[in-house]
């Protein structure tokens, strides 16, 4: 796994290689990666021209790192962002700051594609099964986390007004909702009691 600065060299020789070397040959200049970096929050699963910053090690993880810490990216560097039920593990106090990084790490008319377990939704499912204890209990983990591990914890429930709002405070523009980012097999389209449980939303950096 290579560490971050690997990473983000590799990117900025791509994107100052005519600053650097304008009359370079092209043999050369081909030897210069030219791809865009896109940044998958979280996950596991290796996709073409993905990177993958997860808090844990793993066989495809590319950056070692945290939500909470962007720094070691530069402004303005990342196409795309992805993450999917991962915000819900920033504390609501730290939420503004960890949008505005993700802002401020995006190129202009980068976007954002977030995926947060919706409050909404699992509210109607909680009183759906007041009779039934079970299907309450899954749907109260849902809310919460698993709390199996350190990583395993929710400290904010998000519907798409209050993510919305966030976000607009962060900086973006042009939030809309979508039923699915067709990406990664992942929790983002994950039905549960015949109901969808994800807020699936895509922000643009202006």
């Amino acid at each position: 796994m290579k560490p971050w600065y690997d990473i983000l060299a590799t990117h900025l020789a791509g994107r100052l290689r005519k600053q650097l070397l304008p009359d370079a040959q092209p043999a050369l200049m081909e030897t210069l990666p030219t791809e865009p970096l896109r940044l998958h929050i979280g996950g596991i699963e290796p996709k073409p021209g993905w990177k993958i910053l997860n808090a844990v090690p793993g066989e495809h993880v590319d950056v070692l790192g945290d939500i909470n810490d962007l720094s070691g990216f530069t402004a303005a560097s990342v196409e795309e962002i992805y993450a999917s039920h991962v915000l819900e593990h920033v504390g609501q106090g730290a939420m503004l700051r960890v949008l505005s990084e993700i802002f401020r790490i995006l190129k202009p008319g980068g976007r954002f594609m977030v995926s947060v377990p919706d409050m909404e939704v699992l509210c109607m499912l909680h009183l759906q099964f007041k009779n039934n204890l079970q299907p309450r209990i899954h749907v109260m983990r849902m809310m919460f986390g698993g709390q199996t591990d350190a990583y395993d914890f929710h400290y904010i429930g998000l519907d798409f007004d209050l993510l919305k709002t966030y976000l607009v405070d962060a900086g973006f523009f042009d939030i809309a909702r979508v039923k699915t980012f067709g990406l990664f097999d992942d929790t983002s389209d994950y039905v549960c009691y015949d109901r969808a449980i994800s807020l699936n939303v895509i922000a643009t950096k202006m």
